[in-house]
């Protein structure tokens, strides 16, 4: 035990932390009752300043630790848990970035990201096998769905896990998907925005457009080439980070992503050869780093997804999955032709309104408000670029 005064410059992992977490990686043996005692009677202090075990930390901050307990530089060392050949070696194949901060993944489909009831394989049962030496276990920051395949962002380290945390919570984070989905949208560039929550019933599981109760989601796409009226390969760009919005979303506006079953039915499968698995990729990953850099990565498509792409005749170089990119100054045909959809769309909608007014009490509208969603409600969706 120490019996004299101690200060700690707070490192850069620790950028952001709470002051009582900063003790539970490196005091771990004090308690919360002592910390929030040595708060109470000015003892702990952030650069000359009394201190609260909420308050959060910033790197270079200088920490001032009254005696009592020995500091550890580091977290203490967890026992890894043990890997086979097979689970190390697709570990290792799933790595397509790493940077001091974070590892960057291409996520399989059909392996989920986090363990639950029945789930034994998992990206975060894989985590061991990164782990080098004494460095701390690496964490995810976000999810990705089971069936999803593309850019997962694993952080190395607890500082960088709340930079990333934060990027992704606070949407500066920019992310692309790739998805082929049934059927044409008549507005090739547009936004989608419906409320989102879970759907009654369902036990969690799954989300339904909402109007009254649910929670805002928006989300961008761009029809980027067609295969007929059959089909469509579409960029997408959650505005926002709703469980399955992407998926709801598209099958709100009538084209459910192919191979999503859970929310297309069985229009959501293509006749053929076409995989009847999902077709749903994250295609690019954009965000800031704790050292003032930037992370910009592309994933592979998975090998389903890429025949699905040559048998429709698609040409993966159409399209460079930027949200950075500037959209095309639209010609006057496009926005003529834009505003005829959207015309359309409006008359379309307007029609099934008076239809559900006039058939109230009589039950003629009833199960018409949601329009093509077939989710639950009725989405907004309007051009962009007009």
């Amino acid at each position: 035990m120490n019996d004299s005064v101690r200060q700690f410059t707070v490192g850069a992992d620790d950028d952001g932390a709470r002051l009582d977490r900063w003790f539970k990686r490196h005091l771990p043996q004090i308690g919360f009752a002592t910390i929030s005692r040595w708060a109470r009677t000015g003892q702990l202090r952030v650069d000359g300043k009394r201190a609260r075990p909420e308050d959060r930390l910033t790197a270079g901050q200088v920490l001032r630790v009254p005696p009592g307990g020995q500091i550890e530089t580091r977290p203490a060392v967890r026992k890894l848990r043990p890997l086979t050949d097979e689970q190390r070696e697709l570990a290792d194949a799933m790595v397509i970035g790493r940077s001091k901060a974070a590892l960057v993944l291409n996520k399989p489909p059909g392996l989920a990201t986090q363990g639950g009831t029945g789930t034994t394989s998992h990206v975060d049962g894989l985590l061991d096998a990164y782990v080098e030496g004494d460095e701390p276990r690496p964490r995810l920051v976000h999810r990705l769905d089971k069936d999803t395949s593309g850019v997962l962002l694993i952080a190395r380290t607890p500082g960088s896990a709340a930079f990333f945390s934060k990027r992704f919570s606070g949407r500066s984070a920019k992310k692309v998907y790739w998805a082929l989905v049934v059927g044409v949208p008549d507005i090739a560039n547009g936004i989608v925005e419906a409320p989102l929550s879970k759907q009654p019933g369902s036990g969690g599981e799954k989300m339904h457009v909402d109007e009254e109760n649910g929670q805002p989601a928006k989300t961008r796409y761009r029809v980027v080439e067609r295969a007929g009226n059959s089909t469509a390969w579409v960029e997408l760009q959650p505005l926002t980070g709703r469980t399955h919005q992407l998926r709801v979303h598209m099958a709100a506006i009538g084209h459910p992503i192919v191979g999503d079953g859970k929310y297309g039915g069985q229009a959501a499968f293509l006749t053929g050869s076409i995989s009847r698995k999902m077709h749903l990729h994250a295609r690019r990953l954009i965000i800031d780093t704790p050292d003032g850099g930037k992370i910009d990565v592309t994933a592979e498509l998975p090998e389903h997804f890429a025949t699905s792409m040559q048998q429709l005749g698609f040409d993966e170089s159409a399209s460079d999955a930027s949200p950075d990119a500037p959209t095309p100054e639209p010609t006057k045909e496009t926005r003529k032709a834009a505003a005829k959809a959207h015309a359309k769309q409006y008359r379309k909608e307007r029609r099934g309104e008076r239809r559900s007014r006039s058939g109230e009490g009589g039950g003629r509208g009833e199960g018409r408000s949601g329009g093509r969603s077939g989710a639950g409600g009725k989405p907004t969706r309007r051009p962009t670029g007009r």
